[in-house]
């Protein structure tokens, strides 16, 4: 694997550390800004061993002077690198040097004569009243190493307080990484779902292209893949709107032909075969041109308020007639009238194809069953069910596209082409909305049609 400036593993590996570092940092500021008390189970402990120093450097003031206890001092803070000092106890500084750090506590013990304690970068400070041998009182106070404990606050308190800090900090690193890892990779899922439902412009952010690391490239691949797409499918889109568009004229003149032909041998059985397949492949070329024009991107249509129910009841009435011959009943139901923002026309097409669907495939003697409400007061759901033998599982997905046949005979004898499910399916996504089927029990078809009430922010 070759590892740029700019690669995923030397920005992980950089982040581990800035981690480190970090949280480093912050658990040194809580010991200089935590807590300074000591738990009272130490507070002998740390007396006695602070009184075995003190006792040492009185010792050597009594015997030597200041200069012998200041000496003793210097040995002290040089071999052990902690700070003490010998006062009065008036307050006056004795030996020791940096002695006003000690101050507070030097004040505080005279005040309550007895022993301080505190808790600072780590280190106890302690500082307690010692008797001379002529009976005068000095105050002595030095730095002791608390071990491990004190580095963690001494008591449950301060180490909490510090798991807290550590804590805190990683985790606010930590999601600040995964945001930096995973908001490109949902960037661009998201692109990757708009260019499944078919919106072709789609494509991934240009600053996520800049990135300069793996995930930049996977950006840089998939607008590359994009473009490809669109290219071939808007062929794809041309060619069928192309060569629709140019069987118009040829099969005008062989319709002309044909009435030339004919003469007045009107009745004819051949003619009037060659008369029905003209008109066949006139209306497959049609819906063709339809489609192509549907499948047009960035196609602009024109919207307004339209009254679905009303649309729905013209279409019902003009079913039922037909539906009469193969002794079919159609049912309606809605609660209300439902407006929404959309194209009369292009949903009238869309609805009317996939009623006479169902019309043409349910069995015999049953019914077709739709009904229309409002859902949630922003979706309007429109059900279309059949009593038929209904659609193979692997092909429920599939019937929306042009010249998808479950079985080709019965298609052939239905007079079908597999193309009314397709225009449905382009005019409901350019209103916004949506478009299934699925098998229902004991038998039969139900397509689910979902329109937003609302103005629909895109098109194709």
């Amino acid at each position: 694997m070759k590892f740029t400036l700019q690669s995923l593993f030397l920005k992980i590996f950089f982040w581990f550390w800035a981690t480190a570092l970090v949280t480093g940092i912050a658990l040194v500021v809580t010991f200089i800004f935590g807590p300074g008390r000591v738990p009272m189970r130490w507070h002998s402990t740390l007396t006695d061993t602070a009184r075995s120093s003190g006792m040492i450097v009185l010792e050597e003031l009594e015997r030597g002077g200041v200069p012998a206890a200041s000496s003793y001092i210097e040995r002290f803070e040089h071999d052990t690198h902690l700070r003490a000092c010998l006062f009065e106890l008036n307050g006056n500084p004795i030996a020791g040097e940096g002695c006003e750090t000690f101050a507070s506590m030097r004040f505080r013990a005279a005040n309550s004569r007895s022993s301080q304690f505190r808790v600072q970068y780590g280190l106890v400070r302690v500082a307690l009243i010692l008797p001379g041998s002529g009976g005068h009182d000095y105050i002595f106070a030095t730095e002791l190493p608390a071990g491990p404990r004190a580095a963690f606050g001494m008591d449950a308190a301060a180490a909490a307080l510090r798991f807290v800090v550590a804590f805190s900090v990683s985790g606010f690193i930590c999601y600040l990484l995964t945001i930096y890892l995973t908001g490109p990779v949902l960037r661009l899922r998201e692109a990757a779902q708009q260019l499944a439902r078919g919106r072709l412009s789609a494509r991934a952010a240009t600053a996520l292209e800049r990135r300069g690391d793996e995930l930049g490239a996977l950006a840089t691949d998939f607008n590359t893949m994009a473009d490809r797409i669109e290219e071939l499918v808007s062929r794809q889109r041309q060619l069928i709107f192309d060569i629709s568009h140019e069987l118009r004229s040829p099969l005008a003149r062989l319709n002309v032909a044909l009435d030339l032909a004919k003469g007045g041998k009107a009745g004819d059985l051949p003619f009037d075969h060659m008369e029905s397949d003209l008109a066949k492949l006139n209306e497959m070329i049609g819906r063709l041109l339809t489609i192509a024009k549907l499948d047009t991107a960035p196609m602009q249509v024109e919207m307004g308020s339209v009254d679905v129910t009303e649309i729905v009841e013209r279409i019902v009435n003009d079913a039922g007639f037909e539906a009469q011959k193969r002794d079919v009943t159609v049912r309606f139901t809605a609660q209300e009238r439902h407006p929404v923002r959309g194209n009369a026309e292009l949903l009238h097409s869309a609805i009317e194809n996939v009623v006479r669907n169902a019309v043409r495939y349910t069995t015999v003697g049953t019914s077709v069953e739709i009904s229309l409400k409002l859902e949630d007061k922003s979706r309007l759901l429109l059900a279309i069910r059949d009593y038929g033998k209904g659609v193979p599982e692997n092909d429920l997905g599939r019937i929306f596209q042009p010249f998808h046949r479950v079985a080709e005979a019965r298609d052939r004898e239905s007079g079908g082409v597999g193309l009314g499910l397709a225009i449905a399916d382009r005019v409901i996504r350019i209103h916004g909305g949506t478009i299934r089927a699925e098998n229902v029990q004991p038998s039969g078809l139900k397509v689910h049609i979902e329109i937003p009430v609302a103005e629909p922010t895109s098109l194709i």
